[in-house]
């Protein structure tokens, strides 16, 4: 047998990672604020996308291949939450399906109607360049009328200006000023001072006395509790504003510790009270806030916007629809890229217009290939998960990746893309669409499995349910689901009370006894 260099042809298939696949894989997993950011970064880079703003977002048309994997039984779609034909039922408005094989070259124009004429709205009031100008900035709008510069300051001042506005109102001299503004500067975002007196006055080349002088003064901003250096110090504050600090105050808040091991027996005797007075000064406490600076921290809260929305119909199926706001809408403009690709003078002006063409089509393609992969796993999670739009959380039905994955023939992880920072508005109220995505626990009859978020769920109601005298153990917790058909171990009831910071049944039996 010799050995030697030789020529061999071979076959194979390899899946190649384009760009353009990359790039739908990545809208798929965009959460809506995402995405909406990535298309308005999209719309500054490729001169030939321009939004769709003639007409409101639609549902994505059906396509003419059936469902192969969602049969609708009876003509009428109507499929219970065992996959039976029922009562219960599901009605997807403008249900599509997609397959792998669907043409991905198609033009933005198959996709979505064309615009009507898109006219700019022009002011008619008059106005010269330089008020056109002013009126866009101050009013966003462009009719000239009613223009309220203050009526766009909508920001809230931050902490520190908001203490910073109570300094400058303050009687002080030029130096207390100066300190006033240095340790605004060391206060955190909980109010808290973060340095001592003493560090300060020594890099501020000031005298201890004049420094502690002007913190105290500033103690009496608002919110009350500002400046404070310790936990005690902030509770204090608080309650000498509402004349609650007197002598047995005092000496409740010199032993905090024994307050946090809820020892209320070493509380009566150092502050030499009855075990109601402590109690009393306790619920006086839990008025407080210990944190007053967050009142003014962090961004606005911004609201969660579902993707999905899931209503009763009359003859009692459910009505999935996408949220047509949170659908962006983009064309490809072919008579501007007509009007440019004339006016070509090389190839690489030519080469650019063809790469914008391309990626403005096959963006407007992945956005309909995502709002129809959405469409179509959040109508099969409904359709899973038919008992607990129904009946409630302890109806929620195990289901894993798999299992959806299966029945709209897709794979795992285009699901797991799907479901990632996506919500549906149900009936029950808004959930992320992994919440439906829960583990099986085994039951004892050997019937169908329950979730463990109805288990978790079926915890937390047997906790909020006990008494001061009878505070359920993890292992009374144990013997509580196994009587209900539930086969759980001691650990795993545990874990579950853990996760939903639930103390411990010595914990909670301390605090129900203490504060009964």
């Amino acid at each position: 047998m010799s050995l030697g260099p030789k020529l061999q042809l071979r076959q194979g298939q390899t899946l190649v990672m384009t760009p353009q696949l990359q790039q739908a894989i990545k809208l798929l997993q965009l959460s809506s604020v995402d995405l909406t950011a990535y298309i308005e970064s999209e719309l500054e880079r490729n001169p030939l996308l321009e939004r769709d703003e003639s007409v409101e977002a639609a549902q994505p048309d059906p396509g003419p291949s059936a469902d192969a994997a969602s049969p609708e039984p009876n003509g009428g779609g109507e499929v219970d939450s065992d996959g039976d034909a029922g009562e219960t039922g599901i009605s997807v408005a403008g249900e599509a399906a997609f397959t792998a094989g669907d043409d991905l070259d198609a033009s933005g124009e198959d996709l979505y109607p064309e615009a009507g004429d898109r006219e700019a709205a022009v002011p008619s009031s008059g106005l010269d360049a330089a008020s056109f100008a002013t009126a866009a900035r101050t009013s966003g709008s462009f009719n000239g009328e009613d223009l309220d510069a203050a009526a766009t300051l909508t920001r809230a001042p931050t902490f520190k200006e908001h203490l910073a506005e109570q300094l400058m109102m303050m009687p002080a001299e030029r130096d207390e000023r100066l300190i006033g503004l240095h340790l605004i500067d060391l206060v955190d975002e909980a109010g808290y001072l973060t340095e001592d007196v003493d560090t300060v006055a020594e890099r501020l080349g000031a005298h201890a006395d004049a420094v502690a002088t002007v913190l105290q003064r500033m103690q009496g901003f608002e919110p009350t509790g500002v400046f404070a250096r310790t936990l005690r110090e902030c509770l204090a504050l608080q309650l000498a504003e509402h004349g609650e600090l007197d002598a047995c105050m005092t000496a409740f808040l010199d032993n905090l510790a024994l307050v946090a091991r809820h020892d209320i027996s070493g509380l009566a005797r150092a502050c030499g009270a009855s075990r109601e007075e402590i109690a009393a000064m306790a619920a006086r406490l839990r008025r407080l806030n210990p944190k007053p600076g967050l009142q003014f921290s962090g961004e606005p809260v911004q609201p969660v916007v579902p993707d999905v929305f899931v209503r009763a119909a009359p003859d009692g199926s459910w009505l999935v629809e996408l949220n047509s706001d949170n659908l962006p809408r983009v064309l490809v403009d072919q008579s501007y890229y007509a009007t440019v690709a004339r006016g070509a003078r090389g190839s690489d002006e030519r080469s650019y217009l063809s790469e914008c063409l391309a990626s403005a089509n096959w963006l407007v393609k992945s956005l309909d290939q995502r709002a129809r992969t959405v469409l179509k796993v959040a109508r099969e999670i409904v359709r899973q998960q038919d008992a607990f739009l129904v009946r409630g959380v302890r109806h929620l039905r195990p289901l894993n990746l798999k299992t959806v994955a299966d029945a709209i023939e897709m794979h795992e992880s285009t699901v797991s893309r799907v479901t990632a920072n996506k919500y549906m508005a149900t009936p029950r109220g808004i959930f992320e669409l992994k919440y439906f995505f829960t583990s099986a626990i085994p039951t004892s009859d050997g019937g169908a499995a329950v979730s463990a978020e109805a288990v978790r769920h079926h915890i937390r109601e047997m906790i909020g349910n006990e008494t001061p005298s009878e505070v359920l153990s993890d292992d009374r917790l144990v013997e509580l689901l196994h009587g209900a058909g539930i086969e759980i171990a001691r650990r795993t009831v545990a874990k579950y009370r853990e996760g939903m910071n639930i103390p411990s049944s010595v914990q909670r039996r301390r605090m129900k006894r203490a504060y009964a």
